[in-house]
């Protein structure tokens, strides 16, 4: 398995140069499914073809920390640290979602998507790290980002599809243990989410699984069924699994 970047910015930068129009939306639908209707030629369904002028200052602070040579760097590492084996070349192309004015985009359930409704792309063998029009950018960001991501695919290579509970928990430790980071959680804390993940394992409730990763809030916000998620969160959980694995 190799992971190699597809530049995607300059195109990108391109379309959104041309007036908001509907030949502008059937512009990036060529781009997106190629030469068959349907189909996805290109990973782009994160970017909002009809995004307003806020979404070129992003691509420049990307451009100005010249993030798609770092990104080739960050895969270049990460290739030189993977065995050799039969899964072939993965292409990664990065998305740009507008969280803040994209009136299709919601934060919460489409960064749920970037990392579990994974089939078109592990179908393809795309890698796709999600950034957002609401971060402030940095070196560090974009490689820790790109990283996660390139892990979830190794990760998907491999193993299938999260459909329960423990499968989403299982991914996501897999991605924090790769990358290595640690967080502090409260024993309380923990223990309240251990407890809720040792109830719910074998739980498919996309509701569920959902609330436990994104919090109360967030199913509130979008009218799902809380469970008293507040504060740390599945992905702290996950991360901090992954240290305690570690020690093992």
């Amino acid at each position: 398995m190799s992971f190699q970047l597809r530049p995607i910015l300059s195109d990108i930068k391109e379309l959104y140069s041309k007036p908001r129009s509907p030949q502008r939306f059937q512009e990036y639908l060529a781009m997106l499914q190629g030469n068959t209707k349907g189909d996805m030629a290109l990973p782009i369904v994160g970017f909002n073809p009809m995004a307003k002028e806020h979404i070129m200052e992003k691509i420049a602070q990307l451009e100005a920390l010249q993030a798609e040579e770092l990104i080739a760097d960050v895969l270049r590492d990460l290739n030189n640290s993977i065995e050799k084996d039969p899964h072939g070349e993965i292409t990664v192309v990065v998305n740009i979602a507008d969280d803040l004015m994209g009136a299709w985009t919601n934060g919460y359930t489409t960064d749920y998507d970037s990392k579990f409704k994974l089939s078109a792309f592990v179908s393809r063998r795309f890698c796709v790290p999600h950034f957002w029009t609401s971060e402030n950018y940095s070196t560090e960001l974009i490689e820790t980002r790109v990283k996660s991501y390139a892990y979830r695919m190794q990760y998907l290579m491999v193993n299938p599809l999260p459909v329960t509970l423990e499968d989403h928990v299982k991914q996501e430790t897999y991605v924090e243990r790769e990358l290595g980071l640690s967080i502090a959680l409260d024993s309380d804390a923990y223990q309240a989410l251990d407890n809720f993940y040792l109830d719910h394992r074998d739980s498919d409730d996309y509701s569920l699984i959902f609330n436990f990763f994104y919090g109360d809030d967030a199913s509130s916000s979008l009218g799902y069924k809380t469970y008293g998620i507040t504060g740390a969160t599945g992905y702290d959980y996950s991360r901090y699994q992954s240290s305690r694995e570690g020690k093992s």
